[in-house]
């Protein structure tokens, strides 16, 4: 069940990074929000706002000396244990100890009967 578990989840990986490359997600304000200076081009000259925007790009025309369409910050994301028990994915095996489950890169909670102790992150975004 764990490889399946693993495919699952990296298919829904692949799919998602692909739509971002596809740019249909557009950057949050707070990813577009930096320093003039900072800016990397992302567009070309005469770009429109909904061009860039499409790309997956930031948009501001406000300074005529930088790139008006440049590319947006990463999202921050951290990992994080769920914390409702019933929603854990198994990372381990049945018996497995707290230092073997982190060894592995996953939450321990032994805690409560009838759910796995050892247990995938789940990724969120800051």
């Amino acid at each position: 069940m764990d490889l399946k578990v693993v495919c699952v989840l990296s298919a829904t990986l692949i799919i998602a990074l692909s739509t971002l490359a596809e740019g249909n997600a557009p950057p949050t304000k707070c990813q577009c929000k930096m320093l003039p200076k900072e800016r990397k081009n992302c567009g070309y000259p005469g770009i429109s706002a909904a061009e860039c925007k499409k790309m997956g790009c930031c948009f501001n025309s406000s300074n005529p000396n930088v790139p008006w369409c440049f590319t947006p910050k990463q999202k921050k994301v951290k990992k994080v244990c769920p914390s409702d028990p019933y929603a854990r994915i198994n990372c381990g095996h049945p018996g497995i100890t707290a230092k073997e489950c982190t060894k592995k890169g996953c939450c321990f909670r032994a805690r409560p009967a009838g759910v796995p102790w050892c247990f995938y992150h789940r990724v969120t975004e800051e």
